[in-house]
């Protein structure tokens, strides 16, 4: 009999060494493929970055991350896929700005309190990008003509209240110029257009134009930040310009509520590891992606503060519902 209870109680034991390790209910974690929703299209400075993350988190974890495009609706078919997701880690997805922009417009009815944050990963600055053959060459002469041809430049954006579209917004408030807003399901799309001569402008981030530009179809008319990027060390900012605008955007990772901690620490853990991977780092430095890594518990903080200040912009541009 007591060779049957210690028999018992080691397969017990072992039992909770499993679930301890990081696996829940369901034992060890991960033990299949996991699926990792992007709310934005293939091509765009979002689904690249986040198919390279997921090959250096996949490493770590010993499974395949497929990442899984859901677009549409201004990234909400995207964020609300990874917020109905079933809480068990194998499903998570790429938050972006938009997140913190929907909301105010009546376009959702979840915000990013509806979600268990991750890690923060990129903040890309906004960029003015225009057809390689339009006569300017800088903001000012694009300022200014605008001024004298009001309403007949179209800047194309990601979407409807997308982050790219309140820069274009911010833009043209700040500098008093009045354009057509044009929208795209991703900045992979408005690029084209650009190139392509359907478009005068855009406003989105220097490694969704970069193509483009070392192609010689596009160029770049200044960068939304506080300096000057060290891929585009030409590229003068607009404070140098004459225009105080600093706007961004920003990714980083997030689970559906619920997620049993201990899975979330693994994946946590796995990530965190996957953003210093050389292989991920050369690769973010040749897409032009700034990274910007935050854990979860700073990610959640930075998140609330973005909420506040984006907010603010969109009720200065009349943007809110």
């Amino acid at each position: 009999m007591k060779r049957i209870i210690v028999a018992v109680l080691i397969s017990l034991l072992a039992v909770n060494t499993v679930f301890a390790a990081g696996g829940g209910e369901n034992g060890a974690f991960p033990t299949r493929n996991i699926t990792m929703i992007c709310p934005w299209s293939a091509g765009g400075g979002t689904d690249a970055i986040l198919r390279a993350l997921s090959a250096a988190a996949s490493k770590q974890l010993g499974v395949n991350i497929i990442v899984d495009n859901r677009t549409g609706g201004a990234g909400a078919i995207g964020h609300a896929a990874i917020m109905n997701a079933r809480a068990d880690g194998y499903t998570m997805g790429m938050i972006t700005f938009e997140l913190n922009s929907l909301p105010q417009q009546g376009l959702v009815n979840f915000t990013f309190e509806d979600f268990e944050p991750l890690i923060l990963v990129n903040a890309d600055a906004a960029a003015l990008t225009v057809h390689v053959n339009a006569p300017y060459n800088t903001v000012r002469e694009f300022v200014e003509y605008a001024r004298r041809n009001p309403g007949t430049i179209s800047i194309g954006n990601s979407a409807p209240g997308s982050v790219w579209h309140i820069g274009a917004g911010l833009l043209a408030s700040e500098t008093g110029i009045q354009v057509n807003h044009i929208p795209f399901e991703g900045a992979a799309g408005a690029v084209t257009a650009l190139a392509g001569g359907h478009i005068q402008a855009v406003s989105v981030s220097l490694a969704e134009v970069r193509s483009q530009v070392e192609a010689g179809n596009v160029k770049v008319l200044g960068v939304m930040d506080a300096q000057r990027s060290p891929m585009f060390p030409n590229v003068p900012t607009f404070r140098e310009q004459g225009f105080d605008i600093v706007y961004q955007t920003w990714r980083g990772l997030a689970l559906p509520r619920g997620v049993d901690p201990a899975i979330r620490e693994t994946l946590e853990r796995a990530f965190t590891a996957a953003v210093e991977d050389p292989a991920f780092v050369e690769q973010a430095r040749n897409l032009n992606l700034n990274l910007y890594f935050l854990p979860s518990g700073e990610f959640a903080t930075f998140l609330r503060d973005n909420k506040e200040a984006v907010t603010r912009t969109m009720i200065d541009l009349g943007m809110v519902n």
